[in-house]
């Protein structure tokens, strides 16, 4: 079996994922190829990872790296899994642009990866070099599964699935942990044991449609009642999506700062009070940036420390997918597919967040029917925006990116047509100047 990890300079991330992959029996004589654009990043995960093949799989996979666009065919040749960990223009200049630009606007965002103004850019910029990807895989591995952890999720799953022919499965780890942390957030972690959930919707606005203590219990009622009483009386990390619980009914399975940023409720020109109110960290994911950037070195000195690299299976799919199909062993994940009719009220070409069954044949959606109305209706507001950004994406055209930003919530709560259309302009000019093209 032939794994090839593209952006394997996200070095904790690609260290989770093969690290998974090598646990795994039929896997540990796999062939391990290391694929990014960074020459100093690629060496040290190359380095990070060598050294955990020998400690937790007896150096018995066999491991290659690869650097440039030049390298990229080789790479991919007789790939069986291809995992896709990119960031295209990285926090310096492009999460800079995606923020700062927008402020002369008087547009903030909290994350600005998934949604909003930030997220159709970082979209289009990665679609961008995706396409390339895809005419590679089609050409030197055209029967590899695509495991998409990239954001925007739901754009970039999108976009493969409806305009390549790449195999493609959209990843996160929002929907293993939902749960876990609502019930720990509200002093229930009692009941998770054994519980039940149901969850569908979109990547990062996938409803807890259902919750089911050991013994068939709703635990729905009990958590609205502290979640309300929550909020009411602390400050505290979860304050948007506690207050889903209270007006729509239902929790969602990416953070409140992402979820602050998908709808028109919260973040508000002159409305500072709500930003209080909810506790709403602006500009959070570039302070996230700035402080990964600050303290890698030392994580991956602390990483590489005693000669030894060792690694706890984590709770990411991508081991799981590849076990199931190369040993039709039967699995069920949460994945990103092409809805086709499985959430009925939700439109049929779009991306789709939903539990799915995994085996030799493949990946398959389950049929989820109806979503309640309420929530139905706020994954609308998102999907039309991320579907315009893919249409925007396959034209070339930059009118489809001005109606993407004028259907995206946020900003179009914000700011006036004629201010979308310039504020795009000067994204889309800005990325070029920077060397990540729009189109």
């Amino acid at each position: 079996m032939k794994l090839t990890f593209m952006g394997a300079g996200s070095t904790v991330f690609s260290k989770n994922v093969i690290g998974d992959t090598m646990l795994c029996e039929p896997f540990h004589d796999m062939e391990i190829a290391l694929y990014d654009i960074d020459s100093h990043r690629l060496e040290e995960s190359y380095l990070l990872i060598s050294k955990m093949n020998e400690s937790v799989n007896r150096g018995r996979a066999k491991i290659k790296k690869y650097l440039g666009v030049e390298q990229r065919k080789d790479a991919l040749r007789g790939a069986d899994f291809v995992v896709d960990a990119i960031q295209v223009g990285l926090y310096d200049p492009c999460t800079i642009i995606d923020f700062e630009i927008p402020k002369k606007y008087g547009l903030r965002q909290t994350i600005g990866d998934t949604l909003g103004i930030g997220g159709i850019f970082r979209a289009l910029r990665t679609i961008n070099v995706l396409k390339g990807f895809a005419r590679d895989m089609e050409e030197v591995c055209p029967n590899a599964w695509f495991l998409n952890y990239t954001n925007p999720m739901a754009m970039l799953t999108g976009y493969m699935l409806r305009h390549t022919g790449v195999k493609t499965i959209g990843l996160c780890h929002s929907v293993q942990v939902c749960t876990e942390w609502l019930l720990k957030g509200l002093g229930m972690e009692d009941k998770f044991e054994g519980c039940h959930e149901k969850i569908a919707g979109i990547n990062h606005m996938a409803w807890l449609l259902e919750i089911k203590d050991k013994n068939g219990v709703d635990l729905y009622p009990e958590i609205k009642r502290r979640a309300k009483e929550k909020n009411a009386t602390e400050k505290h990390w979860d304050m948007v999506r506690y207050d889903y619980i209270d007006k729509l009914g239902y929790y969602c399975t990416e953070s409140s700062e992402h979820n602050a940023e998908y709808n028109p409720f919260y973040i508000k020109q002159g409305r500072n009070d709500l930003i209080e109110k909810f506790n709403i960290p602006l500009d959070e994911y570039p302070r996230r940036c700035v402080n990964q950037i600050a303290g890698w070195q030392k994580q991956y000195t602390d990483l590489m420390a005693g000669g030894k690299v060792e690694h706890t299976r984590s709770r990411e799919y991508a081991s799981r997918i590849m076990t199931s199909i190369y040993t039709n062993t039967p699995d069920k994940i949460g994945g990103n597919v092409l809805n086709r009719g499985v959430i009925t009220n939700l439109p049929y070409d779009a991306c789709v967040e939903v539990p799915c069954l995994v085996d030799g044949e493949g990946i398959h959606p389950t049929f989820v029917g109806e979503l309640p109305l309420q929530l139905a209706a706020m994954n609308s507001t998102n999907i039309y925006t991320q579907m315009l950004t893919i249409e925007a994406a396959h034209t070339m055209k930059k009118e489809k990116i001005y109606q993407a930003a004028m259907m995206d919530p946020l900003t179009g709560a914000n700011l006036s047509t004629d201010e979308i259309v310039s504020l795009c302009d000067e994204l889309f000019e800005a990325h070029t100047n920077a060397g990540y093209p729009i189109f």
